[in-house]
């Protein structure tokens, strides 16, 4: 499986995570890797490790991106901005094997993809004051 398709299965997963209580977790995350079908397991481990990983840092990350987005609490950001963000800034910061630039370039390309026609810049406008 391709990085951009991983990505997208981990927006997924993440996405879920708005509506679910952070002790069900786990649970969303090995229900939906084990309902996907012909995935080998080291992409099922990929995908599993790097959800459960970024699920675990949310409070981190939620501190970092509320620093830096004066006015914009995450209460107010639309729920795929916010995952998407989540996700960036976490490949941006933690993903060693992942450049910065492609990390923001990927997550604006899901934003497209799962937001609003504004989600695209927005998700680009946070990720670059995060990226400083």
């Amino acid at each position: 499986m391709r990085r951009h398709e991983l990505r997208d299965h981990i927006f997924r997963i993440l996405f879920q995570m708005n509506f679910y209580p952070p002790e069900d977790i786990s649970d969303q995350i090995a229900m939906y890797v084990d309902g996907l079908e012909g995935i080998d397991e080291k992409d099922a481990d990929y995908i599993r490790g790097k959800a459960e990983n970024i699920a675990r840092m949310v409070p981190e990350l939620d501190q970092m991106i509320e620093e830096k987005t004066t006015g914009w609490p995450i209460k107010r950001m639309g729920k795929v901005d916010i995952t998407v963000i989540r996700l960036g800034l976490y490949e941006m910061k933690y993903d060693d094997d992942i450049p910065q630039g492609v990390a923001i370039n990927e997550a604006v390309n899901l934003a497209k993809e799962y937001g609003t026609d504004e989600s695209g810049s927005f998700v680009n406008g946070v990720l670059a004051r995060l990226a400083k």
